[in-house]
């Protein structure tokens, strides 16, 4: 059976069951379900420990943007700025490929008012802050990156655009269940998409 690997945020924390129960007797879905993979930066390390633990994988299907983009005080920019980001993702999307897996990149999900939420996934992080235009163009960077390495883009920001209110949750930042659960049909989709043009 084919064995997948779902990385990244918070986000895929709320997606990545219901992707497993979707590909349930297609694929064997592999995720880390108690580490939030956070930064880009911190998601290159995870995925070297799951590689390590479980690999090879047919496809890795990950996620990154909400912590790069973060301006924590007493910071006054971003974590990882639109540059850094950028050289990261080009080099997870290598390292995955060069062990041996197709990629697919999913965007960052749109905001609907700018603010701040705390992790809700015990990271203890209390200050992420979100704003629709820092997404924007932390995708628009990302777009470039998956162009030119030729990896398949999961448009989650659209997706989501589909609802009024992006199918946040109370924090303005998470997603409703019904988000997720979207979020993870169109992911098991692309999945299975990849997997037939082996």
């Amino acid at each position: 059976m084919k064995k997948v690997l779902l990385l990244g945020d918070s986000i895929r924390m709320g997606y990545d069951d219901y992707v497993k129960e979707l590909l349930d007797g297609k694929c064997e879905v592999y995720y880390d379900a108690e580490d939030n993979g956070r930064f880009a930066a911190y998601t290159l390390w995870q995925m070297n420990q799951m590689f390590r633990k479980y690999g090879p994988f047919d496809v890795v299907h990950w996620n990154n943007g909400y912590w790069d983009m973060n301006v924590e005080a007493p910071m006054q920019t971003a974590l990882y700025p639109v540059e850094e980001y950028s050289y990261l993702l080009r080099r997870i999307a290598r390292e995955i490929r060069q062990n041996g897996a197709k990629v697919i990149f999913a965007l960052t999900t749109p905001i609907a008012e700018t603010g701040t939420a705390a992790d809700n996934t015990g990271t203890g992080a209390d200050s992420i802050s979100y704003n629709d235009a820092w997404v924007r163009a932390y995708n628009e960077a990302a777009m470039k990156v998956m162009q030119e390495e030729n990896v398949p883009v999961n448009d989650l920001y659209t997706l989501m655009k589909q609802d009024e209110n992006c199918y946040k949750c109370e924090d303005k930042l998470h997603l409703t269940e019904e988000g997720y659960r979207l979020c993870a049909k169109q992911a098991a989709e692309m999945i299975l998409t990849v997997l037939e043009t082996e």
